[in-house]
């Protein structure tokens, strides 16, 4: 925007009976032809009718509205500066324009600082939240975020002035925590990046072929869950009478049939079918808890 289109924007607002600066009418601005040299000033007017104008106003929403157009340019510069990490320009962006919003929401002109050096780190700021909540593969919490981030710098600094990869000790020591919370920062740190499973992995030699991840992952071991299942068991089993366990073993160890128990035990093949469906019951509730009573 030249000096004239904003002289005739003045012109505008004198026939309107005001200025943007003492309670008259705001400029009739298109935000879009305001070159950023010439939106600070224009800023300045309508931060000043923010003050005056009413929260949620025809008028005050205009003014926001403004100032928001009027200064995208600063986002697209702060986003510049983020060029290259993979992630669409576009999405970056959007996600300066909330710091934008926030700065001009708690912009005030007593402040007495340039509304452009006030909005830059609101909008940095927000670009950076945007990257450390969103680029990495598995979900940490933000003090391991943060603490990777810090790692790296520690293991930087250490590494040129030592010529080697520092020690777990070393860089406690030097980031002021705990040996425990160095490794638990390293291995949050293999949370940012992942990998997929159709990776391709290719051998050393010639014959070695092409692999993918996929191949050298294990399986779960079908035994394990027998393991689990004894281990909970075993005490309940514990807790059965001398006769119980005897069923129990004759029936599902030595493989007896119902009859053969009964004949040991001198009762009915249908009181022994009574008593293990007790016994089984029992052990069940006591693997399954309310589950098992369902």
């Amino acid at each position: 925007m030249d000096t004239a289109v904003i002289r005739s924007q003045a012109e505008v607002v004198e026939e309107a009976g005001g200025t943007g600066t003492d309670g008259g009418p705001l400029p009739v601005v298109d935000p879009r032809s305001v070159a950023p040299r010439d939106a600070r000033e224009l800023s300045r007017q309508f931060f000043q009718r923010l003050t005056e104008l009413e929260e949620g106003t025809h008028e005050y929403q205009y003014a926001r509205n403004t100032l928001i157009e009027m200064n995208m340019s600063l986002v697209r510069f702060a986003a510049g500066r983020f060029r290259g990490r993979g992630d669409d320009m576009e999405d970056i962006v959007q996600t300066g324009m909330i710091g934008l919003i926030k700065a001009i929401d708690r912009f005030e002109l007593s402040r007495e600082v340039e509304f452009t050096s006030f909005a830059l780190p609101y909008i940095v700021g927000e670009i950076k939240r945007f990257f450390r909540d969103t680029t990495w593969a598995v979900h940490v919490p933000r003090r391991l975020q943060e603490l990777r981030v810090e790692l790296a710098k520690a293991r930087e600094e250490l590494a040129s002035r030592l010529d080697r990869e520092p020690t777990v000790a070393e860089l406690a020591t030097l980031m002021n925590i705990s040996e425990s919370e160095v490794v638990e920062g390293q291995i949050a740190s293999n949370g940012y990046n992942s990998s997929s499973l159709d990776a391709a992995l290719t051998g050393d030699g010639p014959e070695s072929g092409e692999a993918v991840l996929a191949d050298f992952i294990g399986v779960e071991e079908e035994g394990l869950r027998l393991v689990e299942d004894f281990h909970a068991l075993a005490p309940l089993m514990a807790e059965l009478s001398e006769r119980d366990r005897r069923i129990i073993h004759m029936r599902f160890v030595e493989e007896a049939t119902q009859a053969e128990i009964g004949e040991e035990l001198g009762c009915s093949q249908m009181h022994v079918s009574r008593l293990i469906k007790r016994i089984i019951t029992r052990l069940r509730e006591g693997m399954l808890g309310e589950l098992g009573c369902a």
